[in-house]
């Protein structure tokens, strides 16, 4: 859904085509890369993308000893479907490494809504450590002592460390700073 995301927010800034996404996606730092974002993958989600009728192909850019590069624009639909995807983006996410491309895309969503499904996430959270949290003083033999005890230290930090950023993200984004 990420990959998706990227192509029609770029898409509702100019016209594009895979290649040259590709290529900005690389530079400076090697985004796809670290992404796992190969080219066949884009060609893939432009054509799906294309599929469901949210961009469509306006160019064919020819050039001597080089492939044809099809150019794509964004369509209505796509222009009326990319704030669901990103607000789907955000609900799904598992955490905040999960909102990369939905966070650069703000500006293509009401950030009270963004504020909200966060505020929920964060209470779901909340709510879960709160019921396992007594896990701590549960009693266990001394064969299970050690994994009890770093299990309880590995959630308690996990949770504390995702419900601390998770606040700051929301304070971020209410002060229109994200």
């Amino acid at each position: 859904m990420s990959i998706q995301i990227f192509i029609l927010s770029k898409l509702m800034e100019d016209n594009n085509y895979p290649y040259k996404l590709k290529k900005q996606l690389s530079e400076p730092i090697p985004l796809d890369e670290l992404g796992g974002l190969t080219e066949s993958k884009l060609y893939y989600h432009f054509d799906s993308l294309a599929k469901k009728g949210l961009i469509e192909p306006v160019e064919i850019i020819k050039e001597e000893h080089r492939p044809d590069k099809q150019v794509f624009a964004i369509t209505d639909k796509g222009r009326e479907a990319l704030p669901k995807l990103i607000y789907k983006m955000f609900e799904q996410a598992e955490g905040i490494k999960d909102m990369v491309v939905g966070l650069a895309n703000m500006k293509y969503v009401d950030r009270d809504q963004v504020v909200e499904i966060l505020e929920k996430k964060l209470k779901t959270i909340k709510d879960g450590w709160e019921r396992i949290s007594h896990f701590e003083q549960v009693k266990t033999g001394k064969e299970s002592e050690t994994i009890r005890e770093f299990l309880s230290g590995y959630l308690s930090t996990k949770t504390e460390h995702t419900i601390e950023w998770l606040e700051r993200l929301i304070i971020h984004i209410k002060q229109g700073e994200i």
